[in-house]
């Protein structure tokens, strides 16, 4: 399963340890879990936080059991980060081999990535699946650059 929502990447590791932390060890509804990730971590709206919640299970450091959703007992280590974001994160892995190939600018990189958009993200929404899109690989990008996966250049990104 590859997860698609993809929050604006913090400053540095310690909020996604932060907002793992948040998450219960045992599980708890969907609301409870947005809940705590707001109070705890800060986050200004329930579909903030819901988005952190999903991507967290991108990252492995939480997961959705029969009865809710529960932290893993995964530490937030950078290379076990990076494996799970490029194996579980639709586009990360298409985006990082079009960046082997030279430096590409965020919209370089969208436009390259555009025929990998989903069919039916084209009819949920026709008027914002651009930009829906468009921030999601900007997204996918400044975390290939945190994780380590990618660095940015005076030319845009590049393959680490």
């Amino acid at each position: 399963m590859r997860f698609k929502l993809v929050p604006e990447p913090p400053a540095d590791l310690e909020f996604v340890a932060d907002a793992q932390r948040a998450v219960p060890l045992v599980p708890g509804s969907e609301d409870d879990c947005c809940a705590r990730l707001m109070d705890r971590v800060g986050f200004d709206s329930r579909d903030a936080a819901r988005t952190w919640l999903t991507f967290l299970r991108a990252l492995e450091l939480a997961e959705e059991t029969r009865t809710g959703f529960a932290r893993t007992r995964r530490d937030p280590e950078r290379d076990a980060l990076a494996a799970s974001f490029e194996a579980r994160v639709y586009g990360a892995e298409r985006l990082l081999d079009l960046l082997a190939d030279g430096p590409l600018d965020a919209n370089e990189a969208f436009e390259r990535f555009r025929d990998e958009i989903p069919t039916w993200e084209h009819h949920k929404d026709p008027s914002r699946v651009e930009d829906v899109w468009r921030e999601r690989v900007e997204n996918v990008l400044e975390w290939a650059v945190l994780l380590d996966l990618a660095e940015r250049t005076d030319d845009g990104y590049r393959r680490a």
